[in-house]
């Protein structure tokens, strides 16, 4: 790696002394914030252009012009460095390039293995079990309508491992014709395995080849005079064979996405049509973060890199534009994903149907889009005026308390900024050693906890929003005041109306002690409403998480000495926990393990 500093920025003196090799060059301002990261297939050339070939469009020079120093990072082709931008954009962030912002974990199918009967089940989050993980897929709906269908054609149970274990007899999954009953062994383990395989090729996109497997089993099977099979093998071939006809009916005969972008107003929109096995998965939209002046062809060469190499990628993609080094990113992504993929910006017949319909897709969720950003932008834009604040403000966090009758009380945080909530930065705060009930102590911990980060750098809002009245609001002002970090923060309460009805909220400002009532039309109230339902929702959830995981632990975790295999003992042994709290000292002594200290420590917490 080379690194050159100066200041203020020679840019010609730091190309001179770039080699013409491929790699990754990044740009960062005096505060060592980073500005950009750009990939090459020649660093000298790349580079060269922004400190030697004036003059250059509005974003590139506000950018040039707070360089304060640069680093590249050779690689050996122009394929690593597109990897490596691609992962180095993901993470950091930077200022000046695009950025795909949707950062959901999407859902897979997930086939389970290391067992005699594996199952299929919907899976969302780390890939760390044994099996094999289908997907992504771009919506839960799209899951669970696959599993639906793999229920119908090869019954391959889904049921969760602790259900399947514990069955005496089938199950109304198998009564309605969609599980082969595993669970009390009504289908022995090499017929199931060979469900399984058929289901795997099925999700690989091979249908064509399991309906030829099927056909050739039931031929043996007549022969073999198994009628009875050999009639179920029947009705499952002409099934697979009726959705192979529907699939070509739609025109989806082939594994590819049809990506799409459209752009407007200083935002974007790519829109992704999703076929698998010849099956529309749907669609799902992105909202990638922009820099000034960027094109069709940036967002979507970024989209791509940023998306398909975390994930499995098809074996086409449609794209509405070319893009800049087609052939280096085909390239890579044949090699991350172990095959050829093309990438087709001219196309004809069904595909270009499909690529129509993308671009209404993406189109019409731009619109969409705009239209809520400029009805939040006008919401901002009025609380400014109702607060009389200098400018409009750019971070509004709101608190709120959940409990039940006093007990695990949780606190949220929600933070909003003008393109609305950034979820990202939620935080909850399981609040401990307080009064219960006492929402006053509640919220003065919640506030602590979260403004030492702004102590120690963090970021600072410029609204605090707390759901109440002048004593939550004295709370928040004495946390501020504690931690020194009141300046630049204007704390309001947000008390119920007359009635407790919506719209007539009052605003308790903290610095003047003033109430509000901007009424009902008014755009700065139903903004300070929409985050206070937020922090209302996202309190009220948490509180339920912690109260059901409280309802799961059992008693007995809390009697020193008694581990998960004696609890396991004890519950086994006396049927339960209502067992094991009507038990005396001498019973419990019964079981293996428990001596008569131990046995006298758990009457005692049982019995308090």
């Amino acid at each position: 790696m080379e690194h050159i500093e100066s200041h203020p920025f020679d840019g010609k003196a730091f190309v001179r002394h770039l080699t013409t090799s491929p790699g990754v060059y990044r740009y960062f301002d005096a505060e060592d914030e980073l500005l950009y990261v750009g990939k090459a297939a020649n660093l000298k050339k790349r580079v060269g252009n922004y400190f030697l070939k004036p003059p250059m469009d509005p974003r590139i020079a506000s950018m040039v012009s707070q360089i304060a120093r640069a680093e590249v990072t050779l690689t050996r082709t122009a394929g690593e460095a597109l990897l490596l931008e691609s992962q180095l954009i993901k993470s950091l962030k930077p200022r000046y390039n695009i950025v795909l912002r949707d950062d959901k974990s999407y859902p897979y199918i997930y086939l389970s293995g290391g067992e005699d009967y594996p199952r299929l089940a919907f899976h969302r989050g780390a890939k760390t079990g044994p099996g094999r993980y289908f997907g992504p897929y771009p919506s839960t709906f799209a899951v669970r309508e696959s599993l639906g269908l793999m229920q119908k054609l090869f019954k391959v149970r889904q049921c969760e491992d602790s259900y399947f274990k514990n069955r005496s007899r089938p199950c109304l999954q198998h009564q309605i014709g969609r599980c082969s009953a595993p669970c009390v062994r009504l289908i022995d383990v090499d017929d199931y395995k060979s469900d399984v395989r058929h289901a795997e090729m099925f999700l690989e996109g091979r249908s064509s080849a399991v309906i030829d497997e099927l056909a050739a089993s039931m031929e043996e099977a007549s022969r073999s005079l198994a009628f009875e099979r050999a009639a179920s093998l029947r009705d499952q071939v002409a099934a697979l064979r009726k959705l192979q006809a529907q699939h070509f009916v739609q025109g989806a005969s082939a594994d590819m996405d049809v990506i799409a972008c459209c752009m407007e107003g200083g935002m974007a929109c790519v829109s992704v049509l999703f076929f698998r096995n010849g099956v529309s998965l749907g669609s799902r939209d992105f909202f990638p973060r922009l820099p000034t002046d960027a094109s069709i062809s940036d967002v979507l060469s970024q989209f791509i890199a940023q998306y398909y190499l975390e994930r499995q990628v098809p074996r086409e993609l449609v794209l509405s534009d070319p893009v800049e080094d087609m052939d280096v990113l085909a390239s890579v992504l044949s090699d991350h994903a172990g095959y050829t993929v093309s990438l087709k910006p001219s196309v004809r017949g069904e595909r270009a149907r499909f690529l129509e319909m993308a671009q209404r897709n993406a189109s019409a969720a731009l619109t969409s889009r705009l239209a809520s950003r400029h009805t939040l932008l006008a919401r901002f834009d009025d609380l400014q005026k109702v607060l009389e604040l200098d400018a409009a403000p750019r971070r509004i966090e709101c608190f709120d308390i959940s409990h039940t009758r006093g007990e695990l009380t949780v606190a949220s945080c929600v933070v909003f900024g003008p393109e609305g909530p950034e979820k990202s930065h939620y935080r909850r705060f399981n609040i401990a050693g307080i009064t219960p009930g006492d929402d006053y102590a509640a919220m003065h911990q919640a506030l602590t906890r979260r403004f030492k980060k702004v102590v120690e750098g963090g970021a600072k809002p410029d609204i605090l929003l707390i759901d109440g009245g002048l004593g939550q609001v004295a709370q928040a002002v004495d946390v501020l005041r504690e931690l020194g970090v009141e300046e630049g923060i204007r704390v309001v309460g947000v008390a119920k109306g007359p009635g407790r009805r919506a719209g007539e909220e009052t605003l308790v400002l903290a610095d003047s002690g003033k109430a509000l009532h901007p009424g009902t039309s008014s755009p700065a109230l139903h903004l300070v409403a929409a985050v206070r339902d937020e922090a209302h929702r996202f309190a009220i959830s948490g509180h339920r998480r912690r109260r059901e995981a409280a309802r799961e632990r059992s008693t007995l975790e809390d009697v020193a000495g008694v581990g998960a295999r004696r609890r396991a003992a004890l519950l086994k042994a006396f049927g339960g926990l209502a067992g094991v709290e009507a038990a005396g000292v001498e019973e419990l002594m019964s079981v293996k393990g428990i001596d008569r200290g131990l046995a006298e420590r758990i009457y005692a917490m049982l019995h308090p």
